[in-house]
């Protein structure tokens, strides 16, 4: 069985600092196989926000992939933003977008940020054309019969949680997913986990979103998925830092 932790939205600069022991914890006594990051490792992209992500990172001692979220991209200054958006991120630049491949699965990343938009909030998701054509030619170069995830910061679709994600040509991405064989997609954004089955054109697409371990939860407690890829399928366990028992994520349907 292969075991990845997904987390989110950790937010260094208002990071929850107990919640974040509470998940280095669990990586060291667990050892998942590898760690899935999807998006807004930082609070405002300063740099001593992403030199923090990054000594965090390099503390897990497990292999990890990271997406950039709204976050990552520079806040204050518009000339990085519109000219120089991943300067900062120079740090942690080996693992941001790194295709993953473990024993059965693929990972791969899918850009959903932008650096501006025709609407007035940018925090919102954003599928281009590029991004979504590199990520299906390496979703056509995973060798037959591994399962396919898709990691990205905002879900395609939105999940009805209390923070929406609006991502402009989410759901044709979705559709484009599908049919190329992806199994699941993994986002963040929202602050709430969320595990909903899309079935599109006869396959199944599950779109899987992690909590936060940063002091901006919403409804859940500070949280993170465990997903168990055996050779029958998958399964996503919820877990959280309040020491309930991991329990199933819900699973609902949507056309």
């Amino acid at each position: 069985m292969t075991r990845l932790f997904h987390v989110s939205d950790v937010h260094f600069g208002r990071e929850d600092a107990a919640a974040v022991a509470w998940f280095d914890a669990l990586v060291k006594a667990e050892k998942p196989d590898a760690v899935v990051m999807t998006g807004d490792l930082t609070m405002r992209a300063r740099r001593r926000e992403f030199a923090a992500g990054l000594a965090w990172l390099q503390g897990l001692g497990v292999p990890v992939t990271v997406e950039v979220g709204n976050h990552d991209l520079p806040y204050f200054n518009p000339i990085d933003r519109f000219f120089r958006p991943y300067r900062r991120m120079t740090a942690v630049e080996r693992v941001v977008e790194q295709p993953l491949d473990l024993p059965g699965i693929a990972i791969i990343p899918l850009v959903t940020t932008a650096r501006a938009q025709w609407r007035l909030n940018w925090s919102k998701g954003k599928v281009s054309q590029g991004a979504l054509e590199r990520a299906l030619a390496l979703v056509a170069a995973v060798p037959e019969g591994r399962r396919i995830f898709i990691a990205c910061h905002h879900p395609l679709a939105e999940p009805e949680t209390r923070m929406s994600a609006r991502t402009h040509n989410g759901a044709q991405a979705l559709v484009a997913l599908a049919r190329a064989g992806v199994d699941a997609v993994l986002t963040g954004h929202v602050h709430d986990p969320f595990d909903i089955a899309h079935e599109i054109e006869g396959r199944t697409v599950r779109m899987i979103g992690a909590g936060t371990l940063s002091e901006r939860v919403r409804i859940t407690p500070p949280s993170f998925n465990e997903i168990r890829i055996g050779d029958g399928g998958f399964d996503v366990v919820l877990r959280t830092m309040d020491l309930a028992p991991p329990i199933p994520l819900r699973r609902e349907r949507a056309e």
